[in-house]
Formats: C-alpha cells, structure tokens, sequence
C-alpha cells in the first residue's frame, strides 16, 4: 500500500513529503463516517477526507504536505473482489487508488469528470 501510494503521488507530481493516512476498518466503523460526514446510512468502500479542501497550500511548513485521510472497508473490499474476480489485494490497491486521487482534486460527480478519474486510476494501477 505504501509502495502504491508513494508511486501514484510520484506520478501526480506532489512533493516528496506529501502524507496520507490509510486507515483498514470495518463495515460498522464506515457506515458511521458515511452516516457522520456524508449523511448516508450504510456502508462503503472507502472515503476520502482531505485536509486541503478549499486550500490552494496546504497549512502548516512549506515542506509539510498532509494531504488527508483515506478510509477502506476491509469487509466491503472483501465482498467487492469476489464478486469483481479480484484478489483482496487488488481491490483494496484499487480503493485505495481511488481515495488518494480524491483527496487530489479528482471527482466523478459528472460523466466527464468520471472517465478523466477512472483512466488516471488504471492508469496509475498499471505502473
């Protein structure tokens, strides 16, 4: 997971001390900061909490670039590859893709945004 993480901020050209928290839960401690941050009953597959939103810099030294927080449900993430025909691995170094494009700025709210998201994800889960 570091190794992917460290390779796609590489790609996306951020600072070599760009962090970002990882944190493997479960579906009940997901569907509680589904329900806290997103107002949505339930659980998901992960979520993305950026410290930057709204920021052109981030706070704090100049060096400093705490990018934000990445939430993957372990048990979602589980269901998901066996139904995608995936390993537990791939599909947790895919959310996890996911979430850190996110807290980048990528969206898949509109049709456009979403085929720019979904291509720089493979993208990045190919190298």
């Amino acid at each position: 997971m570091r190794s992917l993480a460290q390779r796609l901020l590489q790609a996306e050209n951020r600072d070599e001390n760009t962090e970002v928290s990882i944190l493997l839960t479960d579906d009940m401690q997901i569907a509680e900061l589904n329900r806290k941050y997103r107002e949505v009953d339930g659980p998901t597959d992960v979520l993305s909490f950026s410290l930057l939103e709204g920021e052109d810099e981030p706070a704090g030294e100049e060096d400093d670039w705490l990018l934000g927080d990445v939430v993957i449900s372990v048990e979602t993430a589980k269901r998901q590859a066996e139904t995608q025909g995936n390993s537990l691995d791939e599909e947790i170094d895919m959310l996890l893709a996911h979430g850190i494009l996110h807290l980048l700025g990528y969206d898949h709210a509109e049709p456009e945004d979403e085929k720019i998201m979904f291509a720089r994800q493979a993208e990045i889960l190919r190298i």
